[in-house]
């Protein structure tokens, strides 16, 4: 089991730069890739969103690539006099309106026109630098949300234990309702007046009703799905929507259960299973 939340960095030195591919990822129902990085690099585009997607399958991935050279290296080139010209016009505007003028120089260094990379395209060599470290990024990622994963996976075994145990609890309240309806409709006639009351009448009335509260069936099939569920946790493949959707299942049959119960200690214990799914849910909605 793997979780969608996973954080990965990885840096390679190609020549006079570092490269550094820096990768976070949260839930999400499907993929949602961003992908930040210098325009020297934009050819590699698509490829990488590919790669990402391969790999993560689904999440919010936000991908970001960074690029530093060696001091003395930049490879770099401003226009000189476009910069001062710029820088001219655009002080004596910031002066005129009272303007932080100290932000001009970043600023204009950001302009196409006046700092400009000399090479434009990507060398096969540095290709494969770039995406070499990416991809030893991605197994930091995996190995993070194998981790994350196996939290997961212990916090499931434990809410869903609990629900079985609470679905067992149920039981002694249930073999006990006969006796007490039973024991509540003679009150009732007592309190009317009513006399003479037709025993196998009473008893064929007692179980109509309590066939409409009777709660076996949801049990079984509660049971039946919290067997799936754990058959799919110990599965090795990607399970996050199964599991959401088991979740759901589960959620029907425990309303039921409540809807049947009329002892309030019977829903006391279907209130507790009820605040073990929730938990459930949440968390199966971080599980890839």
């Amino acid at each position: 089991m793997k979780s969608m939340t996973g954080y990965g960095k990885a840096e390679i030195t190609f020549e006079n730069k570092i490269i550094s591919v820096e990768i976070r990822t949260l839930n999400s129902k499907q993929a949602d890739i961003s992908i930040r990085m210098p325009s020297i690099y934009r050819s590699c585009e698509i490829e990488l969103q590919n790669l990402l997607k391969q790999r993560l399958e689904r999440g919010k991935i936000d991908c970001f690539i960074t690029v530093t050279y060696s001091k003395g290296s930049a490879m770099m080139d401003i226009n000189e006099q476009l910069f001062k010209d710029y820088y001219s016009q655009l002080l004596h505007i910031t002066e005129s309106v009272g303007a932080d003028k100290n932000l001009l120089p970043y600023y204009l260094l950001q302009r196409d026109d006046v700092n400009q990379p000399q090479t434009t395209e990507i060398s096969d060599s540095e290709k494969d630098a770039l995406f070499n470290c990416t991809e030893r990024t991605l197994v930091a990622v995996n190995d993070y949300r194998q981790t994350e994963g196996e939290a997961l996976k212990k916090a499931f075994i434990n809410h869903i234990a609990n629900i079985e145990k609470f679905s067992l609890d149920v039981i002694p309240f249930e073999t006990g309702r006969i006796d007490k309806i039973k024991e509540k409709l003679l009150a009732r006639f007592k309190e009317l007046g009513i006399d003479g009351v037709d025993q196998a009448r009473l008893e064929q009335e007692l179980i109509f009703y309590l066939e409409k509260l009777d709660i076996t069936e949801e049990r079984v099939r509660l049971n039946q799905h919290i067997k799936y569920f754990r058959e799919c946790i110990a599965s090795r493949e990607a399970i996050g929507k199964k599991l959401g959707f088991i979740a759901q299942e589960m959620g029907r049959e425990i309303n039921t259960l409540g809807s049947k119960s009329n002892e309030a200690d019977m829903q006391k214990l279907v209130v507790m299973m009820k605040d073990e799914l929730e938990k459930i849910k949440e968390q199966s909605a971080n599980v890839l």
